[in-house]
């Protein structure tokens, strides 16, 4: 039993910066991964960013996003956060965190527990 509170999101204007956060309470033990996630109207679900929990080094970005947001997660594993800077028009999607994924590869997950999403608006 996990459960998930992303928080963070809002309106901001093209070049500025959101730092997105994830709650997790329950279990939380053990080692897996950890995620952002996006869907923009008309588009599907992609990976931002995931990270494992045990080697902190291993992480991935979609290459939208790279050199420009930043994931990263506390020691217990209770709290995960997505730092977004130079934010962009296309940058316009609702965000979803995501734990104890599995297998994942290239932004592309399985399983895991998930948030209901917070909406980020970025205008020209």
């Amino acid at each position: 039993q996990v459960q998930l509170v992303e928080s963070g999101g809002g309106s901001v204007q093209a070049g500025g910066a959101l730092r997105l956060s994830c709650e997790a309470s329950g279990y939380t033990d053990g080692s897996y991964y950890m995620g952002w996630f996006r869907e923009a109207p008309g588009k599907e679900r992609e990976g931002v960013a995931t990270i494992y929990t045990d080697r902190p080094s291993s992480t991935y970005y979609a290459a939208s996003v790279y050199g420009r947001f930043t994931i990263s997660h506390d020691g217990p594993k209770k709290f995960l956060y997505l730092q977004m800077n130079s934010l962009q028009p296309e940058d316009t999607a609702m965000y979803y965190c995501a734990t104890r994924l599995t297998d994942c590869r290239a932004g592309t997950c399985y399983g895991g527990y998930w948030g209901q999403g917070t909406q980020v608006t970025v205008s020209s």
